[in-house]
């Protein structure tokens, strides 16, 4: 079957719900702004209790990351996504549920073949290309500091 852009994209129009962006846009800024004041308050409580900065932005992170994997393993996470949207992939909550996620999806398959296996499939690709790419800058700043 051959069809041209313009008709492949007329029956995309069709068969594709309408987006209520009037509603799905607020609620992403909302609930993703949200998860981000819930980091502010956490960095705050932590400086509080006498952590150092740096300190208490990392068990910010560590709190947000747990608070995303409980609730990707209860399934609350997908519920909070599914008003959000992109307001729940945005910050590192998202990445600790692209994680977690396929993780509990394939846990029946056993530790290693299941969990181990499936863990990073789709988060897989973002690491490597982060790292890889830290390396490559780390390598090029070390060559020009060199000069």
């Amino acid at each position: 079957m051959n069809i041209s852009n313009e008709e492949y994209g007329e029956i995309a129009k069709r068969v594709s719900p309408p987006s209520a962006m009037t509603k799905t846009i607020p609620m992403a800024f909302l609930i993703g702004g949200g998860i981000c004041v819930l980091g502010e308050a956490l960095l705050n409580m932590y400086a509080a209790l006498g952590f150092s900065q740096d300190n208490s932005a990392a068990l910010t992170s560590m709190t947000l990351i747990f608070l995303s994997a409980l609730f990707t393993g209860l399934k609350l996470y997908d519920r909070i996504a599914q008003h959000a949207g992109a307001g729940t992939l945005v910050p590192i909550t998202g990445f600790a549920n692209s994680v977690v996620s396929p993780a509990l999806d394939f846990k029946t398959e056993g530790f290693v073949l299941g969990l181990g296996a499936k863990m990073f499939t789709i988060a897989g690709p973002v690491l490597v290309y982060g790292i890889s790419a830290s390396i490559i800058y780390g390598i090029i700043y070390y060559i020009v500091k060199l000069f």
